[in-house]
């Protein structure tokens, strides 16, 4: 595409060389002649003095002369709207394979592509538009809305319910048994979990996560919820719109996540908490109470995030701090002998 034709679909400023032909796209170190790149950190601006892609979307007050440029509010967005331009994936062949196995009762709505190998229980409606990959199982009346893409050797099982647009990666399990047991003297007795889970629209769950059906009611994630790889939610967990749960972390059973929450890498979350809107919380911190809305926190227990960093600036302190104390008990011993 020539570089003019970028800039009109993203609705960018056009700054040099508009007759430029782009043919690929990467990352500022990576890119070679032909490429478009972008900026979307200040930090790495000496790095656009240096690459040797052909173009750059950058922000507007960007100057610039050895590249030309496409200045736009937001260079990471537009950055992921030129990608699919330059892809080359092709999607499956439209249609259902002969080796697809349903049960009574399901339908299948049109335009779908489901791949070989793919098992359906029964009454399973599967929406317009849909994906299915090799390896999928489909438990009775699981719900398929339009536009869903599941990738090979996921297990969606019985009674699930998942919405538009929804991208659920390989090796996901939807809707196994909360973990929900009652002691008895030494033993424990399996609490039988009969609800269900609900996946609202353009949800993406990453590759083998763990969503857990209901003890009662539903599991359910709402609306653009992004969940990465090797994630456990737990049984009657609710995490509200937009929000954004990153790899290994581990939410407990009947805990509620607001709207527009951040759960950075291997944060753990105990049950029956709440956690408010617009929370942010740091990598490997370990909540163990409620969290109030617009809350920034880290650590372990989790505390306030600046607090937090005084604490490890402190912790870092720690060894001087002991041996001071150390000779300050030394110098109490001299004065004490001296007294006597």
């Amino acid at each position: 595409m020539r570089l003019s034709e970028i800039a009109e679909f993203l609705g960018g400023e056009l700054e040099g060389n508009g007759s430029i032909e782009i043919t690929g796209i990467a990352g500022l170190e990576e890119s070679q002649p032909g490429h478009i790149t972008f900026l979307a950190n200040p930090k790495y601006k000496p790095k656009l003095y240096t690459t040797r892609a052909s173009a750059a979307i950058v922000t507007k007050e960007i100057r610039l002369d050895r590249l030309a440029l496409v200045k736009v509010d937001n260079p990471y967005l537009a950055f992921a709207k030129v990608i699919p331009l330059f892809s080359r994936t092709e999607p499956p062949p439209m249609g259902v394979h002969p080796s697809f196995i349903a049960g009574e009762g399901g339908s299948i709505g049109q335009n779908c592509r489901i791949l070989p190998y793919v098992v359906a229980g029964r009454r399973v409606k599967i929406g317009d538009r849909t994906t299915i990959y090799s390896g999928v199982y489909l438990g009775d009346d699981v719900v398929l809305g339009e536009d869903v893409t599941i990738y090979p050797n996921v297990t969606i099982l019985h009674n699930v319910q998942i919405g538009n647009r929804v991208i659920i990666h390989s090796g996901t399990v939807i809707g196994s048994d909360g973990f929900g047991f009652v002691p008895q003297t030494q033993v424990y007795h399996k609490i039988p979990q009969i609800g269900t889970v609900v996946i609202e629209d353009d949800v993406e769950i990453g590759a083998n996560v763990t969503i857990d059906r209901a003890t009662l009611g539903k599991t359910h994630i709402r609306r653009g919820v992004k969940i990465d790889n090797l994630v456990q939610i737990a049984h009657n967990v609710v995490i509200g719109e937009d929000s954004l749960i990153v790899a290994q972390v581990g939410i407990s059973g009947s805990t509620r996540v607001g709207r527009n929450v951040i759960l950075a890498g291997q944060v753990g979350l105990v049950g029956h908490i709440e956690i408010g809107d617009q929370v942010k919380v740091g990598a490997q911190s370990g909540v163990t109470k409620s969290i109030p809305p617009n809350s920034v926190v880290s650590g372990s227990p989790a505390v306030e995030h600046n607090l937090w960093k005084k604490s490890q600036v402190s912790l870092l302190k720690l060894p001087e701090l002991m041996k001071a104390v150390r000779d300050l008990e030394q110098r109490v011993r001299e004065l004490e002998k001296t007294a006597q």
